[in-house]
């Protein structure tokens, strides 16, 4: 078997053994929290991080939720880590946009942050934060024993087909959640382009 066929055949079992009523959950949260006015941050490291980019625009132009995330202020990133390190510099964003018990954060990880291994811990101390003040924390991860899927109100966990390849699956999956979350019915208000297009046809 070639290592294109093995890592297709590998998702495709993912996405058999996804639990589709976490999913569901999160669909319905999120659908709550933009009917009283929550905001969403997305938080992510690595590829992740250009993950949560991209799920920034989706949800605010798809979903019509006031959605952030620190990514995408490289300036204001690299200051707080340069000034304050950056362990904090997820949390101290956070206080600086005030987050709320009206508001969620949504992780996208692969391990989901480990305080005692010190990966991550930015993101961990990032939902802590959340849940000091009690705002909902959601994620899709890779790891099911990392913090967010510990501690996280509605967590994906992606399962791990093979162990040599769990941060490429688990990022792939970041885009196959909030795509589905995203084109969900009961959050998405505004049809993308190339639908539309072939709609009008």
């Amino acid at each position: 078997m070639s290592h294109s066929q093995q890592f297709f055949q590998e998702a495709a079992g993912i996405a058999r053994q996804l639990d589709y009523a976490v999913v569901d959950r999160i669909a319905g949260e999120l659908a709550a929290l933009r009917e009283r006015g929550g905001r969403l941050f997305f938080l992510g490291v690595g590829g992740s991080a250009g993950n949560c980019s991209h799920a920034v625009n989706d949800f605010r132009k798809l979903c019509g939720i006031e959605t952030y995330s620190p990514i995408d202020n490289v300036s204001e990133l690299t200051a707080r880590t340069n000034d304050e390190g950056w362990e904090t510099v997820f949390a101290a964003w956070l206080r600086g946009s005030r987050i709320n018990d009206k508001d969620a954060v949504f992780v996208l990880s692969v391990g989901g942050g480990d305080a005692e291994r010190n990966v991550s811990a930015n993101l961990v101390l990032a939902i802590k934060e959340a849940k000091s003040v009690g705002a909902k924390v959601f994620g899709v991860v890779g790891r099911a024993t990392g913090y967010t899927a510990q501690v996280g109100d509605a967590v994906v966990v992606v399962p791990v087909a093979d162990p040599a390849r769990v941060t490429p699956h688990s990022e792939a999956f970041q885009a196959v959640v909030w795509h589905c979350l995203v084109s969900n019915p009961i959050l998405q208000i505004k049809g993308t382009k190339w639908e539309t297009v072939l709609d009008a046809r």
